[in-house]
């Protein structure tokens, strides 16, 4: 217990020690030496001790030639400390204010990078994977032969999978709530939009399966021209998809449409 005390007491005076150097730091009119120090810290993980000697540091030497390695510096603890938000910010103003120096390009990679870090669960809204998209393909615009493309593109791919998922999972509630015009609409847009999603089958399959229960359920004036529309759907389908898992499924939903307007074209029966 005794030992244990004593391990105790030399920790918190080191602590002590450390904050009251930081203080002593961050105090200096030195701005060479605070340079320093921040750069250090940014080099030993210390993020928050850095941020707040590059705090002053931006002000200080703005218009100088070393202001863009503060920003980036400034940038880059922020990363750190997972605030994407701010990292993104002043990798920004980098860009913006000294478009020639020596970070631009990796700087302009790291606006969309920040966005594609912040980026959200599918469920949630999808603003920020929308601006990683945008900035990374204007990342690649200004860049075409940077090293750099290959994984923004990869990000890019991944980004447009997320709004697509998430269009699926809106057009699955509405699906499940019974709303099948608005389930309609919104896979048709995922569709359009990201016509080589792989989730492509799933949408195809639920658009049919929305189209059907709208058809079967719709009001007697337009029953029929609902029910010809998931018609239409079902050959897409199963020209696209003939050994889809969801086939059999598909081919039963055909059947009930060709016999309530009676059609009479046959389901192939391999598919069964």
């Amino acid at each position: 217990m005794k030992n244990y005390k004593i391990l105790i007491s030399g920790l918190l005076l080191l602590l002590v020690a450390a904050c009251g150097d930081y203080n002593k730091v961050l105090q200096s009119t030195d701005t060479e030496y605070k340079y320093k120090k921040a750069v250090d810290y940014y080099k030993t993980k210390e993020y928050a001790k850095a941020i707040g000697l590059f705090t002053d540091l931006v002000r200080i030497y703005r218009g100088t030639s070393k202001a863009d390695d503060i920003y980036y510096y400034f940038a880059k603890s922020h990363m750190g400390q997972r605030d994407y938000l701010m990292a993104g910010h002043f990798f920004k103003n980098l860009v913006k204010e000294y478009p020639r120096s020596d970070y631009a390009e990796e700087s302009q990679y790291m606006i969309g990078y920040c966005f594609y870090l912040d980026s959200p669960k599918p469920r949630l809204d999808q603003t920020t994977s929308q601006q990683a998209i945008d900035a990374l393909q204007f990342f690649i615009n200004i860049y075409p032969s940077s090293s750099r493309v290959e994984e923004a593109r990869r990000i890019i791919d991944e980004l447009k999978d997320k709004l697509v998922y998430k269009s699926y999972l809106s057009g699955k509630l509405y699906f499940d709530l019974g709303q099948y015009k608005a389930a309609v609409i919104s896979l048709n847009n995922s569709l359009k939009e990201y016509p080589q999603t792989k989730y492509r089958e799933e949408l195809s399959f639920m658009l049919l399966e929305a189209k059907y229960r709208l058809g079967i359920n719709s009001v007697e004036e337009k029953r029929v021209e609902r029910l010809n529309m998931a018609l239409d759907e079902y050959f897409a389908f199963a020209d696209e998809f003939p050994k889809s898992k969801y086939i059999k499924t598909a081919n039963k939903y055909y059947k009930t449409l060709a016999k309530t307007l009676n059609y009479k074209e046959e389901v192939e029966e391999k598919n069964n």
